[in-house]
Order: structure tokens, then C-alpha cells, then sequence
């Protein structure tokens, strides 16, 4: 494992006031997570989401499953 820093980043979507979700893609290959966090409270706890369930949450997203949420 390796001691290597998030980088945190917001999608080019997030200019809402702020109402914004940060994840980092660096920490995926080597530890099999994608971080996430509320970018309104960056030193709150993260959330440690698989890859695998990552990847579907974007996937039904994409496809428009969620917008009627």
C-alpha cells in the first residue's frame, strides 16, 4: 500500500453554489476505491466507494436513471 495523497477533484459540472461532490481517481488502481467527499466540509469524513459500484453509480447516471431523483 502506498502512502500516496488524494487528488481531489469536482466535476466541470459542479458551478451550482457550491452543492458539490469531490472524488479523487488517483487511489483507484492501487487501492481499489474512488474517495468521496462533500466539498463544502473537506476535512469531514470521506466515503470509500469500490471501484466496481463507482463505475455502476456513473454508469445509471449516464444513462439517466436518476433523473427524476
Amino acid at each position: 500500500m502506498t502512502n500516496e495523497s488524494p487528488r481531489w477533484f469536482k466535476s466541470s459540472y459542479s458551478e451550482n453554489g457550491g452543492a458539490c461532490v469531490e472524488v479523487t481517481a488517483n487511489l483507484t488502481a492501487t487501492h481499489g476505491i474512488v474517495p468521496v467527499r462533500d466539498s463544502k466540509r473537506p476535512t469531514d469524513t470521506e466515503l470509500n466507494v469500490p471501484t466496481t459500484s463507482f463505475a455502476a453509480f456513473v454508469a445509471g447516471v449516464k444513462a439517466g436513471h436518476f433523473d427524476t431523483v
